[in-house]
């Protein structure tokens, strides 16, 4: 598999990198549902057996769930690069909140430290610009971290280029982490620009709108997903909205299908055809969908089914 260059970092990164989000399991705030432990560690080491070189966790996720299980997929391998992430903490009666205290987040990276079970972390992401008015101190302590070589790199995720130009003035932006898809593309209009003239390094979510556009989503389908899964109180999986999704999600199976691959795979490729992004975050669960979506790294949609696209986004805007 090829790799791209990641940024002002001395990564390069396959295009597709395993997204542990869900892996986290149930039973907390932005929880996908109950998910099976010994089949997320073998989708993570099946994954890296296909040559993807990257996994992106965070410590909210399953509130240090997920990094426990990223943590026992790759013990005794040569490990692929960790990406994880700080600033959402969690308190006893499992209630999350957003902190940018220093001393917090390096109370965060000692325990994101223990729970993946390695001794430095390749890329430490602030997860999220709150509170707004913390974000220099926040900063500056994820720069302390590096100086101190508990993480190598250290990015952004969820920043605005406002918030971004803040950051520079304490120390480099080396990457950042936007929501990026075909249902959501706000990061193109001033966003990706930035990051392309100052060269950070782009690693987008949630590139198939969470599932909306893998082409196994259906109005049945949400309807009876489980109460801890958040999507079912996101508006993109709820009417009017809905139903233009879907037939976006119809759409990336007609151009699919010639192909044999499933829509899920069109849909990433389609925001790896940024030249900006330099991968894509892969939400996966199972052995079967990390075999299904590992041909999006190499994936190249045509002239004539990206204007397929582009007219669709212009008549259901």
């Amino acid at each position: 598999m090829h790799t791209r260059q990641f940024g002002k970092t001395d990564m390069q990164i396959t295009p597709i990198g395993i997204g542990a989000w869900a892996m986290g399991g149930g039973n907390w705030e932005f929880g996908w549902g109950s998910q099976d432990d010994t089949q997320s560690i073998a989708t993570i080491k099946r994954g890296l057996e296909l040559g993807i070189n990257w996994i992106d966790t965070a410590a909210v996720y399953g509130l240090g769930h997920s990094e426990e299980i990223v943590g026992k997929a790759i013990k005794g391998r040569e490990k692929p690069y960790i990406f994880t992430k700080c600033s959402l903490v969690w308190d006893d009666s499992r209630r999350v909140s957003n902190n940018l205290d220093p001393n917090s987040i390096q109370r965060e990276c000692e325990a994101s430290l223990k729970r993946l079970g390695i001794d430095t972390i390749d890329l430490y992401q602030m997860h999220w610009p709150n509170p707004d008015p913390d974000i220099e101190e926040g900063w500056s302590a994820m720069a302390k971290l590096k100086k101190e070589g508990k993480v190598r790199h250290i990015g952004v995720s969820n920043f605005n280029v406002e918030q971004m130009k803040r950051a520079e003035k304490i120390a480099p932006v080396e990457t950042l982490q936007p929501p990026y898809s075909l249902v959501n593309r706000e990061a193109e209009k001033e966003i990706l620009p930035y990051c392309q003239e100052y060269d950070i390094g782009v690693i987008v979510y949630s590139p198939m709108a969470s599932g909306l556009l893998s082409g196994r989503m259906t109005k049945e389908r949400i309807a009876n997903m489980p109460e801890d899964d958040w999507r079912q109180r996101d508006s993109e999986f709820q009417e009017p909205r809905l139903s233009r999704n879907l037939a976006l999600a119809n759409l990336l199976n007609d151009i699919a299908f010639p192909h044999n691959v499933p829509a899920g795979v069109v849909a990433v490729a389609w925001t790896l055809h940024n030249p900006t992004v330099s991968g894509a975050i892969v939400g996966v669960r199972t052995v079967e969908q990390i075999e299904e979506m590992i041909i999006a790294a190499e994936f190249r949609l045509t002239d004539a089914e990206m204007e397929q696209i582009n007219k669709f986004l212009e008549e259901n805007p």
